[in-house]
């Protein structure tokens, strides 16, 4: 648990950072109510420090233009949370940052006391960070960019790779970031297009920024259009199939990524692509619910494979059913 003064230096470092800030995002960031938030900026204010609060519905609180203070020192937490923040980081394939998370980890050593200094190295020599890795990795300078796009309205201008290697040139509006299994993905409004598209980042050849602006639309779900758009690509072979389930449940169990899951007058069908029959075979036989193949016909002879196989291991007896069926046969027979 934070120490109190803790959490008023953490305010203060807040304030440092950022131009302005309210009671409301001081209070969320520190997980604590308002009227909390507020009594920190005081124990800030009768120490001296000059913080300025702007009245009003929309008030907030900022530091003095101009003022300064000395770089803090890191709590054991801090420094803990950063060493790991910075691992994660280089993990997740920003191979590009790699000379900038070095010299973060190398700065953030040097200063800690030796004591914390070497639980710090002893996380970061025996962590093992459970993340697919990939083979080619976004510049940091690109996710960047993007992600700044899509948090100030910003257009990008880029020039797109596609995995058949064609390059063409787009004004983007950035929606949003994802990340999933190993991969860099920014939703984006296309004007070549006309209409929003997934980018893979590590196929964005060059982007930079423009003058032109646009609305970011409320409540968009970067992720969930991420997933349902790696759902629909296009496969070997394209499947439909009844399921005897509610939507809802049928959307608890199946994956946005492996297709949509509608409802219909002949209730909840699940549609999408795959390039793997027996893969599929094997998650329909894995659903807790009957259902019904209408395409494609190969599908049923996958489950059929599958149902033999199990049927073949099913039939097989324990090695001590095996030794006991001997032992009686023999007995049998001297009798």
């Amino acid at each position: 648990m934070y120490h109190p003064t803790t959490r008023v230096l953490t305010v203060l470092e807040l304030l440092q950072s950022h131009h302005r800030l309210s009671g409301p995002e001081i209070a969320a960031r520190l997980e604590v109510n308002v009227r909390t938030a507020r009594r920190y900026v005081t124990m800030l204010q009768d120490m001296g420090i000059p913080i300025e609060a702007e009245r009003g519905r929309h008030g907030a609180y900022r530091l003095r233009p101009g003022f300064k203070l000395p770089p803090l020192m890191f709590g054991e937490d801090e420094a803990l949370a950063l060493v790991l923040g910075l691992i994660a980081a280089r993990r997740l394939g920003l191979t590009a940052a790699a000379p900038a998370v070095e010299g973060a980890l190398a700065k953030i050593q040097r200063v800690l006391p030796e004591r914390l200094r070497a639980r710090v190295q002893g996380v970061e020599e025996t962590l093992v960070f459970d993340a697919p890795r990939t083979g080619t990795s976004p510049a940091s300078a690109i996710v960047g960019l993007f992600g700044e796009g899509a948090a100030s309205g910003m257009q990008l201008q880029i020039r797109y790779r596609t995995g058949q290697g064609d390059e063409t040139e787009r004004r983007v509006d950035p929606y949003g970031l994802a990340y999933r299994t190993g991969r860099w993905y920014a939703v984006c409004y296309c004007h070549l297009r006309d209409d929003l598209r997934v980018f893979r980042l590590d196929r964005v050849v060059s982007a930079e920024a423009t003058e032109e602006r646009f609305i970011r639309p409320e409540h968009f779900d970067t992720l969930e259009y991420v997933l349902g758009s790696i759902g629909r690509l296009p496969g070997a072979y394209p499947i439909d199939v009844l399921l005897h389930t509610s939507l809802e449940a049928a959307r608890a169990h199946v994956p946005a990524t492996l297709g949509t899951v509608a409802e219909g007058p002949e209730g909840v069908r699940l549609t999408g692509y795959v390039d793997d029959l027996d893969w599929m075979a094997r998650f329909l036989a894995g659903l807790e619910c009957g259902f019904e193949i209408w395409a494609p016909d190969v599908l049923r002879d996958a489950l059929r494979r599958l149902a033999g196989r199990l049927a073949a291991v099913a039939a097989q007896h324990a090695p001590e059913e095996a030794t006991s069926a001997r032992s009686t046969s023999h007995g049998s027979g001297r009798s």
